[in-house]
């Protein structure tokens, strides 16, 4: 949990980056997390594998920056 509470910077940098990519025409993981709100119908496991891959850094930030707060 130290490495996840240290890392915050690294995290935030990480969801800019892989987290978003590509960015144009829209953010991967925008396109993703429609897809599943909409039912996830014909999600095949890349698709899956790919939500995981993109959100991992927000899921990552999220937990860093709750570390944090919570001293």
């Amino acid at each position: 949990m130290q490495f996840i509470k240290k890392n915050t910077r690294l995290f935030f940098f990480a969801s800019l980056t892989l987290g978003l990519a590509p960015f144009f025409p829209e953010p991967h993981i925008f396109g993703k997390v429609e897809w599943l709100l909409g039912g996830a119908h014909g999600m095949t496991p890349m698709d899956w594998f790919d939500l995981a891959l993109h959100g991992s850094p927000f899921v990552l930030l999220v937990i860093s920056l709750l570390l944090k707060l919570n001293k």
